[in-house]
């Protein structure tokens, strides 16, 4: 079995094999270190893309902003507008297939204009596991996947990330704000407002791993299982029911579980997991 070291050496060679790569970058624990493995053996023949949307905070984009810059990558920032796609906005188990489709589809154009051969992304092992509509939009356009290749596993991308010193090694997964709203539901700019205000407001209290779940008059909110005690204590739970009622949910609840990847696809009846980090 390879090291992780090894791995990040096949990485390497993987890369040092093309004459360049337009990587989807979204400055998460996987893209980035991508980039940075990409920057080091490409230069500026890799292209770092980030995408920005109203699906995505404002905060994580100048968050990935900032660690591009910080590390030294080509970066070059585009809109989408996922909204726009009616297949999108009606939020089947399908809606990642068709966000990623604009996604790639604007990476191949920018890849052509430069004359670069590779389209990437920063799927890894685990997510082989997972139900990723997004991954079957790559695998029809002819995106590849390097941290796969690699056989790089989440853990071993953190572990490769921290001994590379990279600001991301430990970054909480995150997924855009499209996934907290249940499939079926229509998915609304003002939506996305809320809910990003509720997430931004947990996690000013301290929680690294948030979600607000957006159940029409009720919001259920997830952070990590050793913080439920904390957010359930009465000064805590009394300030965060109180701002998000004035965000407009009746009920609030806490989901005793915790955070855990994908419990939107719970409804899912065909044994699908995790859908794209969410």
């Amino acid at each position: 079995m390879k090291t992780v070291e090894g791995k990040l050496e096949r990485l390497r060679a993987l890369l040092s094999e093309i004459d360049g790569v337009v990587i989807g970058y979204s400055g998460g624990v996987d893209s980035t270190l991508l980039g940075k493995v990409a920057a080091d053996v490409l230069g500026d023949r890799a292209v770092c893309v980030l995408a920005s949307s109203q699906t995505y905070p404002s905060s994580e984009v100048q968050e990935a902003v900032e660690t591009a810059r910080a590390l030294g990558l080509n970066l070059l920032r585009i809109d989408t507008d996922e909204l726009s796609n009616e297949e999108f906005a009606q939020n089947t188990p399908e809606r990642c297939f068709f966000c990623k489709t604009e996604l790639f589809t604007k990476l191949i154009e920018i890849a052509e204009e430069r004359g670069i051969p590779w389209i990437a992304d920063g799927a890894n092992m685990d997510d082989l596991q997972d139900y990723r509509p997004g991954s079957r939009a790559a695998a029809e356009l002819g995106v590849r996947s390097p941290l796969r290749e690699a056989g790089l596993t989440k853990e071993e991308i953190r572990e490769a990330s921290r001994r590379l010193g990279l600001p991301t090694w430990d970054k909480p997964a995150f997924a855009c704000l499209s996934s907290r709203i249940p499939y079926g539901t229509r998915i609304e700019s003002p939506v996305l407002a809320r809910i990003d205000e509720a997430e931004r407001f947990l996690r000013a209290l301290g929680f690294r791993q948030v979600r607000v779940r957006h159940h029409g008059t009720i919001a259920r909110i997830e952070v990590e299982p050793d913080e439920v005690a904390r957010l359930a204590s009465t000064e805590v739970r009394q300030r965060v029911a109180q701002k998000l009622a004035e965000l407009g949910y009746t009920y609030v609840t806490l989901d005793l579980i915790g955070y855990r990847m994908g419990s939107m696809n719970a409804v899912l009846s065909d044994g699908r997991g995790a859908d794209d980090g969410r």
